[in-house]
């Protein structure tokens, strides 16, 4: 049988750090071509090879872009993330081209996979909402064991990597003079506030100690914070902000939920703390009439908040399958590709207080297998093992004849997410 044909990749934008760097070398090792586009300092810092760097104004990015991926003969786009402005105008600009699209993003489900999707992910996703389609799908895969063991990350690698990254946006501003982040704040404020939070650290941990024991046994349901800047809030829920999703929760939480039970607020691991959650949740808490029944937490292992709890209230966060993955219900106000009926509680926040559906487990192992199976790669950004692990998986994936060819097919014709094509 004759090779198949080179492909030639096209990175934009990936995760801070050296990823997409490596899978391009990667690619290239397996006879594939491998090309980027620079669009700000920090793309330059991450990605040491040949680049071309695209110093123009958004509004000429289309025509550029199209220019490029017809000039060079690109046959696949990887993005990280799709609802980005660059990106969002990128993705339709390919669809038109028959050019095909490769989105990573954060795991589905966490931790230790990366989302590497189609044509989509999250509210963009392809996967459908059918409980029986992923029963069907699941036959014949193969159980996955829970006992894999842990893919290494440190907060450090975290750190430096999005530090050297913004640091490099800050410094090449100049050069890049019309890009704009699509961040709501600048990286000197944000790194303004880590630097605050990073003193006020001790302070925190004791604070949440003193909260943490405050709980003691009595029965709760956590709320996991998303980030302001989280596309998943901005785009893909009916709030487009963490504030008006804390006041809906607390407010339904202060009209429906038992007497006797808690709600614990968990702030986000990686919010900088522009924010004040803490004083928003306590005033509305104090407003609502729920002062002294919702907790708020700084800093606490999710993981440990999740598995004490009755059960989560997620607008569409990743701890919504990590709640799964321990058979806790979960609740969810957004969009998400877990939010299948059976699966997670569908009759609404206000009844999950006093009823919270639980989960089923039979229905949540079939998708996982389907997602793991079909859009999902194990490995980890924060450490050199994880990111072998990713670079490898990323490359079979990529390189798969026909990947993702039944739900290609099936999707369309099922329930499926909305679209953020043009709210970016």
């Amino acid at each position: 049988m004759a090779d198949a044909p080179a492909k030639t990749f096209l990175f934009l934008q990936g995760p801070h750090g050296p990823y997409f760097a490596m899978l391009a070398q990667e690619l290239r090792a397996r006879g594939h071509h491998a090309l980027r586009i620079n669009i700000n300092g920090g793309d330059k810092a991450d990605w040491p090879d040949d680049a071309t760097d695209y110093r123009g104004t958004f509004r000429n990015w289309p025509l550029f872009f199209d220019d490029f991926i017809v000039n060079h003969g690109v046959t696949d786009l990887i993005l990280y993330g799709d609802c980005r402005p660059y990106h969002t105008s990128a993705h339709g600009m390919a669809r038109l081209r028959d050019v095909r699209v490769h989105v990573f993003e954060e795991g589905y489900i966490r931790p230790d996979f990366l989302t590497l999707q189609d044509e989509g992910v999250n509210g963009n996703s392809r996967l459908p909402l059918d409980p029986q389609w992923y029963m069907e799908q699941a036959a014949g895969l193969p159980e996955q064991p829970d006992d894999l063991p842990q893919v290494p990350s440190t907060f450090k690698a975290r750190a430096r990597n999005t530090m050297r990254n913004g640091l490099a946006s800050a410094l090449m501003r100049a050069y890049f003079p019309f890009y704009r982040t699509h961040r709501p704040h600048s990286f000197l404020m944000e790194s303004a506030a880590w630097a605050w939070k990073l003193v006020r650290k001790h302070r925190d941990q004791r604070r949440a100690h003193e909260e943490w024991n405050r709980i003691g046994d009595r029965p709760f349901f956590a709320l996991p914070l998303q980030l302001n800047s989280d596309y998943q809030i901005r785009i893909h829920s009916p709030f487009g902000n963490m504030r008006a999703a804390l006041r809906f929760v607390i407010k339904s939480f202060a009209r429906h939920a038992p007497a006797h039970v808690l709600l614990v607020v968990k702030r986000h691991p990686l919010d900088p703390g522009l924010v004040g959650w803490e004083h928003l949740t306590r005033r509305l808490a104090t407003q609502y009439g729920v002062g002294d029944r919702v907790i708020y937490l700084s800093d606490w292992d999710i993981a440990e908040v999740v598995n004490k709890s009755l059960g989560v209230v997620t607008v569409n966060s990743t701890v919504g399958t990590l709640a799964l993955n321990g058979g806790k219900s979960v609740v969810v106000l957004g969009h998400a590709v877990y939010k299948v009926p059976g699966m997670v509680h569908s009759a609404g926040l206000d009844s999950f207080w006093s009823a919270p559906a639980p989960a089923d487990m039979t229905l949540y192992s079939a998708f996982r297998r389907v997602l793991i199976d079909t859009c999902l790669i194990r490995g980890g950004l924060l450490s050199d093992e994880g990111l072998d692990m990713l670079v490898h998986n990323a490359a079979d994936r990529l390189l798969k004849p026909d990947r993702d060819k039944v739900v290609r097919a099936i999707a369309p014709t099922g329930p499926v997410l909305t679209a953020c094509d043009d709210a970016a």
